[in-house]
């Protein structure tokens, strides 16, 4: 969320979280995991990992990053061709063997026709075991036929009948599928559940009972069905893959909407903050609001000056002292000049607290009252880029750019979107174009070294990081976001170099609102190097002393965890990463995580042979590369 990243967000709505673009936790430790220490199966966007503790997981596809995307529709051909599936009665299995060619007609075989028993409760138990399965077989084929000819009522006595003489999960399924036809759901999930029973393997009951599930809006339930039958299938069927990714989302969409109803608007961690604030160039206080002037806090003006001085704590407190401040400044009035800035910094921190409408509402009161403070522009692009609204992010950096073509932020944050966009050559343009016109701003020579990595231009963005180095030595952002493109590289004793030196500086620069960043990416270092779990918690666990807010370092020990097959503590990690997401795409994003920990969860304890599996198909695959 707020480091630069090799890899692309998968969030539906990036956000300019930081003073790079968005990143996101879940790429940078999966595609090592996906890499060197799993099974992968890339299936319509989601990747499954088996990890080497035996635990299937879902992974975002890290490839797309449009703003406000939509996951691909099925064509009307596929989910046609998905429909027909579910109808279709399982003709490969069970006492009644298929014919070499189907007819081109189905016939129907009433009970009436000459060769078809009659059988009911009471004259079944006198038939012989040969008889039964005989008759069985006859009333199966019969089934078969009327189903064909869409005769379900007749095809529905036809398998009953046939489960009177011998209850095999086929006619059971079979008759499941006429009342799929039916649209008779509850009467699905009875007769596949049966099936199941006497077959726990039987992955088309799996399958029917989980579209039954979905229909009823069952969607956990339809969850864990399609769940096992990916694993007994080997995540080979696209259809049951595609189902698992649509109902995550859904399950997770369902309980997003219940946790933002009831969640209370904070800001976010003060890594997050303070990694926003500096995306923009340091600038001194307005006239008027300097430290030198003594204002009372009892005016607006006084409660700007109170604002203004607490973010320059870079705490948690502070953050909450200046957002408190702004919200009283405009209550008080009095501003003047002033209150173009006010709307501003009040719009910034709404915007913080995920409070999106309100905070364009202020930012464009700020527009109105000072065209010419184009930081009001630049942070409403964001926010519409937030929203999806791509469009309307590129329009205020035209209009900002209107009122002042030599302000270096509109570039460096218009390269933003581009390199969000996946627009990597006009990304480098402006961060280039920032460059130009003010070399002593870090973050554009990052993201230009970042940008450069993206584009495959390896011994660029080496070079660039070497001349950052070398010209900020004591910036300890330079050593850090050096270091995740060693990682990246697998150049692993660098890297540590790197983020060690990163730590260091930090502590001495900032020991009261240090960026945890480089702690979280050592961690990582040493979790994909060396598999050293226990030090890599411990560099998360410190992470999370300083800054408790931290959703990057709550997300980095859900996965630690989840690799030691320490499934329940890391669904633990998940959901409180959920809970500190600022927005409907971030807590679904989190949910789908922790939806997908949990099913594993129920897998292992509903079918304990597939867990069984699950380690199977992790086994064998050694070490990471040294």
């Amino acid at each position: 969320m707020s480091a630069p990243n090799t890899i692309p967000a998968p969030k539906p709505f990036p956000v300019f979280a930081s003073s790079t673009p968005p990143s996101s936790v879940w790429d940078r430790i999966s595609n090592w995991a996906s890499e060197n220490k799993a099974a992968v199966y890339t299936i319509a966007g989601v990747a499954i990992v088996v990890t080497g503790a035996g635990v299937a997981y879902y992974l975002t596809d890290s490839k797309v990053t449009t703003v406000g995307r939509d996951t691909k529709k099925s064509s009307k051909k596929e989910k046609r061709k998905r429909k027909d599936e579910e109808k279709q009665p399982d003709l490969e299995k069970g006492t009644a063997e298929p014919s070499a060619k189907a007819p081109k007609t189905p016939t129907v075989e009433s009970a009436d026709e000459p060769g078809l028993p009659e059988v009911d409760e009471n004259t079944v138990g006198k038939l012989t075991d040969a008889e039964r399965k005989d008759y069985a077989a006859k009333l199966k084929a019969a089934g078969n036929n009327a189903y064909g000819a869409k005769n379900y009522s007749e095809a529905i006595e036809l398998y009953g009948k046939a489960i009177l003489c011998k209850p095999d999960p086929i006619f059971y399924s079979n008759r499941a599928a006429c009342y799929n036809a039916l649209g008779q759901w509850e009467k699905v999930v009875e007769d596949t559940t049966a099936a199941i029973k006497l077959d726990s393997e039987y992955v088309k009951a799996l399958n029917r009972r989980a579209n039954a599930y979905e229909h009823l809006e069952k969607f956990s339930e339809a969850l864990l069905d399609f769940t096992a039958s990916c694993i007994i299938d080997g995540f080979q069927n696209k259809s049951s893959s595609d189902a698992v990714e649509r109902l995550l989302k859904k399950v997770a969409e369902a309980k997003a909407k219940s946790i933002l109803a009831s969640k209370p608007k904070r800001l976010p961690s003060p890594t997050f903050v303070a990694n926003y604030l500096q995306s923009f160039r340091a600038r001194p206080p307005p006239e008027g609001l300097e430290e030198s002037v003594e204002l009372p806090e009892t005016t607006g003006r006084g409660q700007l000056q109170v604002g203004w001085q607490a973010i320059e704590k870079k705490t948690a407190e502070g953050y909450d002292e200046a957002s408190a401040a702004f919200d009283k400044a405009l209550s008080l009035g009095g501003l003047d000049e002033l209150e173009a800035y006010a709307y501003n910094m009040r719009g910034t921190f709404r915007y913080l607290r995920g409070e999106n409408l309100d905070a364009l509402e202020d930012l464009t009161t700020s527009i109105e009252l000072q065209p010419s403070l184009t930081q009001s522009y630049i942070k409403r692009a964001s926010m519409h880029l937030e929203l999806g609204n791509k469009d309307g992010a590129s329009e205020d950096f035209e209009k900002a750019l209107e009122q002042n073509k030599n302000d270096p932020d509109i570039y460096y944050h218009r390269a933003q979107l581009h390199f969000i966009l996946g627009e990597f050559a006009e990304a480098a343009k402006d961060y280039q174009k920032s460059i130009e016109i003010d070399t002593d701003f870090i973050f554009s020579h990052i993201q230009l070294g970042v940008t450069q990595y993206k584009m495959g231009s390896i011994a660029s963005s080496m070079a660039t990081f070497r001349r950052c180095v070398k010209n900020f030595p004591l910036v300890p952002d330079v050593y850090n976001y050096f270091g995740e493109l060693l990682l990246d590289q697998q150049k692993y004793d660098e890297a540590i170099v790197k983020f060690e030196t990163a730590i260091d500086m930090e502590k001495q620069t900032k020991p009261l609102g240090m960026n945890v960043l480089p702690l979280i990416n050592k961690a990582l270092a040493l979790f994909q190097w060396k598999q050293d779990f226990a030090e890599a918690e411990k560099l998360c666990e410190k992470a999370l002393i300083i800054d408790p807010e931290c959703d990057i370092a709550v997300a980095t020990m859900a996965q630690l965890l989840l690799q030691q097959g320490k499934v329940t503590e890391a669904l633990k990690y998940f959901e409180r990463a959920a809970e500190l997401s600022r927005t409907e795409g971030e807590i679904v994003n989190a949910l789908s995580y922790a939806e997908a920990t949990r099913t594993q969860l129920e897998v292992q304890e509903k079918y304990p042979q597939l867990a069984n599996r699950l380690q199977g198909m992790s086994g064998g695959l050694g070490p990471p590369p040294s």
